[in-house]
């Protein structure tokens, strides 16, 4: 296989500035890589003034898009890559997902439900500061998941999104400074 860079090195004398401006370019390139997990959860919208007052639940889908340079160590496990799909997933299962899912997540105003939930044997409940809507369960996850990136992959990777998805049809964004 030819790689863009051996074919514009076989192209010519005239090619020697755009391979070095190609080098300074790739040196500084970031990229981003998104990791998809899904998990089940039940929720209820206390407040609402439609169908999400009632309990009910979600099949939820996390997407977690993270942005770094590349790895450029020869011979490294990662090489090439931004970070190992596989290492992200981990991270997420053990940040959010393992916590969420199969769990009621709760508003910690919600006492009534709270209440209830606590009466049954071995059920996981997941209380939040403000009621589980989409929105505030990405930012949640965000803050979350920002604190164990940054502690594994220190500033070398950085995560740049949180998609959840509520429905195939309805889904909340959260980054950087979304609270």
């Amino acid at each position: 296989m030819v790689s863009f860079r051996s074919v514009r090195r076989t192209s010519g004398r005239g090619m020697a500035l755009l391979d070095s401006a190609f080098q300074r370019h790739e040196a500084t390139r970031v990229v981003t890589i998104t990791r998809r997990l899904e998990f089940d959860a039940g929720h209820r919208i206390p407040h609402h003034a439609n169908q999400c007052r009632h309990l009910h639940g979600h099949r939820y889908a996390l997407e977690i898009t993270v942005v770094g340079a590349l790895v450029e160590v020869d011979g490294a496990p990662d090489q090439a890559m931004v970070a190992d799909f596989s290492e992200v997933k981990a991270i997420a299962s053990r940040t959010v997902v393992e916590a969420w899912d199969h769990a009621f997540l709760a508003w910690k105003h919600d006492r009534p439900v709270i209440d209830f939930l606590a009466t049954l044997p071995g059920h996981r409940t997941v209380e939040f500061e403000q009621p589980p809507t989409a929105e505030h369960l990405a930012a949640t996850a965000f803050d979350l998941l920002q604190a164990a990136l940054a502690e594994r992959y220190g500033s070398r990777v950085a995560l740049s999104r949180v998609r959840l998805y509520e429905t195939p049809n309805a889904w909340a964004d959260a980054g950087p400074g979304s609270r």
